[in-house]
């Protein structure tokens, strides 16, 4: 008995299986019978291609041009002859961002920042020479990437193509037949779903195939093109599930793109532009100038690591004669000068470090109000994934930032080290004596290396956009099912 009951539910599943796979199928053919949607597919191709390639071209120059700059800077700091090694400090330093191999797909903010640091003694500057500063003003408008593509013309051209799937049924009277016959409204939805999912697969293909030219190329890590192409998928499906759920609801065909129509410029344009806005709003900035106000004025306040003889240091010097046993900092068996010098550098990093700290403290709440709005609009919460992904969030543009200030402190305290250990106090205050050291001691100093975040911490970046979209998806995809039990009620 039990073997033919599970004879007749394989067979039961069989059909239904054919079922869905038919209404595919048709759904496939008409879809492919206008010659509007396979120049659409075609168009999308092309500009991927297009994107891709223009892409991995600006990404390919940039990072080469950038590492002949930071090689020049390694090369022409090395060169420097015997100097004052306070000269050194003044000279400074200049250190470049490497391109991360998945911006390609999506640069993320960095056209808006800067990628070039210039390190010197008792300053801590900001990056310069961002794209947008440089180029065209059309970039502020978005630039033609893989990631652009996806986010806002995909999404579009499901709508055009998709918003009828159902629809269309009922205004032609099919729909009312179709469930006559036995075929049973979830069958019906799953096999326009089916279909419109293979439109978007085909939509997807080649943005996956740049996806994986981009990380073989730039030897990307692979669980973050897996999580990219993971989150596009997610995306085109939650588009795919939202266009035949609107098709399902509304009565004609002409109805449900109007709809599908608003929810795309809401969801993707007009929430996207606002929501950062009212987050700027929210959680102001202050400007570069009224920051720089500030900070010289607590900087003017430490002192002057120029003059050992600066009253700020009076209990610096006061604890280093008390720790060395002597009554005159001449006596001390180490260039008081020098230390001075370190002291206040130490002194005035503390001082940057802080606002530098506070300023991307309060960018991150700004970004903590946007992530807010995911549920309002996916658009949003993909925009976080990518980025994050591809290495070209407000996290990987600070953690350059900071890496880039502790490989200068690091830098300026060695030069005063070399002041402190290889020069005499007493000559090193008599402007008549040739206080230079050999330049062999600049080509003793490391170069920067930039480190990317490690795999896991990008995932961790990652998995709350992630979790929105599944959530989104969660959510669609039980309504869709809800509704499609009730369509056969609805048609009659």
């Amino acid at each position: 008995m039990s073997a033919v009951l599970g004879a007749a539910t394989g067979a039961a599943t069989v059909a239904t299986r054919n079922v869905i796979a038919r209404i595919a199928r048709e759904e496939w053919r008409a879809l492919f019978r206008d010659r509007a949607a396979v120049a659409g597919i075609a168009l999308l191709t092309v500009l991927m291609l297009v994107a891709a390639l223009t892409a991995h071209e600006h990404r390919r120059a940039a990072d080469a041009e950038r590492a002949r700059y930071q090689a020049q800077a390694n090369h022409e700091f090395e060169a420097q002859p015997d100097r004052h090694p306070h000269r050194m400090v003044h000279y400074g330093h200049f250190v470049f961002r490497p391109v991360n191999p998945l911006a390609a797909f999506d640069p993320g903010i960095d056209g808006f920042t800067g990628n070039t640091l210039f390190l010197e003694g008792h300053r801590q500057n900001s990056a310069n020479f961002g794209d947008v500063r440089q180029t065209s003003l059309l970039l502020r408008f978005g630039q033609l990437t893989p990631a652009f593509v996806l986010q806002v013309l995909a999404p579009l051209l499901l709508v055009f193509f998709g918003h009828a799937a159902v629809a269309r049924e009922r205004e032609s009277g099919t729909l009312r037949v179709l469930l006559a016959q036995g075929v049973r409204s979830r069958q019906l939805v799953l096999g326009k779903l089916l279909a419109l999912g293979g439109f978007a697969g085909l939509a997807l293909l080649p943005a996956l195939a740049a996806l994986v030219w981009f990380a073989l190329d730039g030897h990307a890590p692979w669980p973050l093109a897996v999580a990219l192409a993971a989150g596009y998928t997610g995306w085109l499906l939650l588009w795919v599930l939202g266009v035949v759920l609107v098709s399902m609801c509304v009565a004609r065909g002409r109805d449900a793109l109007l709809v599908l129509l608003t929810a795309w410029a809401v969801i993707v344009i007009l929430l996207p532009r606002w929501v950062p806005d009212m987050a700027n709003h929210a959680v102001a900035l202050p400007t570069r100038f009224e920051d720089a106000i500030h900070v010289q004025r607590e900087y003017l306040a430490l002192g002057d690591s120029h003059n050992p003889n600066d009253p700020a240091f009076a209990a610096f010097r006061d604890r280093l004669l008390k720790q060395y046993g002597v009554t005159r900092i001449e006596d001390l068996p180490v260039n008081f000068k020098g230390l001075v010098g370190m002291e206040g550098e130490r002194k005035s990093s503390e001082l940057f470090d802080r606002y530098a700290a506070a300023a991307f403290d309060r960018q991150e709440r700004q970004g903590e109000i946007i992530d807010a709005f995911g549920w309002a609009s996916p658009a949003l919460a993909l925009r976080r994934l990518s980025m994050a992904a591809a290495g070209t969030d407000l996290a990987s543009y600070r953690s350059f930032l900071e890496q880039g200030e502790r490989y200068r402190y690091a830098l300026i305290q060695g030069l005063n080290r070399i002041q402190v250990e290889r020069l005499a106090y007493a000559d090193d205050i008599d402007r008549n004596k040739d206080n230079r050291v050999s330049r062999d001691h600049w080509r003793e100093f490391p170069e920067f290396q930039y480190e990317a975040a490690p795999v896991a911490t990008t995932l961790r970046r990652v998995a709350p956009a992630a979790g929105v979209l599944a959530l989104w998806l969660a959510a669609l995809g039980t309504l869709a099912w809800v509704l499609a039990g009730r369509l056969g009620r609805i048609a009659r």
